[in-house]
């Protein structure tokens, strides 16, 4: 069983009288541990994709499984108890409160969550050590690099062990050679289990996962795996082993 399945969705705003399909009819299913990307131009309705697929917001018709689990009618507070448990977000900006530290910002999640304060701090520094930000653990993020401050991101995003991590535009603020190390991060994840499911508008971004799912007009208009269709790159010229990232992702 895919570990998300949309059939026949589609998300309608009304304004001004006007009807707007930011999705029309998408059908869909992901499977467990791909690394995959949305692709589209501003508009196109990959964001809103991203926000029904991420619990955020619901769709005017059509169904959605998430892990065995129907979730197009599940009400506010169950939506945001299901994103707590099964989903973890990273975005362009990272998000970090400015006046934690790195380990309490990891935290948060788990607090929402209940988790006591002794098994917080485990789980935070086990999560900071999966993305070599252990060393950084007492460090505000104005003391960080942008890559350091992402991959912070990425342990908070990893502290409440979810199926699915969703990355909005993840690498848009950081140099090019600190975005190679951090999309070989999200590589390393699903290697080991993680749907990572990337949402971008540039090529070259979606171009590093095996599947490609493309939005225009609010319909998926290419579904792509890059290795079958014979356009797989070559591995991001950056060493799997966590440790040896260059120094800007430190």
């Amino acid at each position: 069983m895919p570990l998300v399945e949309l059939r026949n969705v589609s998300k309608v705003y009304h304004l001004g009288g006007e009807e707007i399909r930011a999705l029309d009819d998408v059908t869909l299913d992901i499977e467990t541990a791909e690394f995959i990307s949305i692709i589209g131009p501003s508009g196109s309705g990959k964001s809103t994709l991203m926000h029904i697929l991420g619990c955020l917001d619901s769709p005017s018709q059509g169904t959605i499984l998430l892990d065995g689990v129907m979730i197009h009618n599940a009400s506010s507070r169950e939506l945001a108890a299901i994103r707590n448990r099964k989903i973890g977000f990273v975005f362009q900006f990272f998000n970090l409160l400015p006046k934690l530290n790195v380990l309490q910002n990891v935290e948060l999640p788990m607090i929402y969550s209940g988790v006591g304060g002794k098994v917080r701090h485990e789980r935070a520094m086990h999560a900071l050590e999966q993305v070599g930000m252990a060393n950084r653990a007492k460090h505000r993020p104005s003391q960080l690099s942008g890559g350091q401050q992402q991959r912070t991101a990425i342990a908070r995003a990893l502290v409440n062990n979810p199926r699915i991590i969703f990355a909005d535009e993840p690498t848009g603020n950081l140099d090019s050679h600190t975005g190679e190390a951090i999309l070989q991060l999200f590589r390393n994840l699903s290697q080991e289990g993680r749907t990572i499911i990337l949402v971008t508008h540039d090529p070259e971004i979606a171009a590093v996962t095996p599947r490609r799912i493309e939005i225009r007009d609010g319909k998926v208009a290419e579904k792509v795996d890059i290795k079958l269709a014979g356009l797989d790159r070559a591995p991001i010229p950056t060493a799997g082993d966590i440790t040896s990232l260059p120094d800007a992702c430190r």
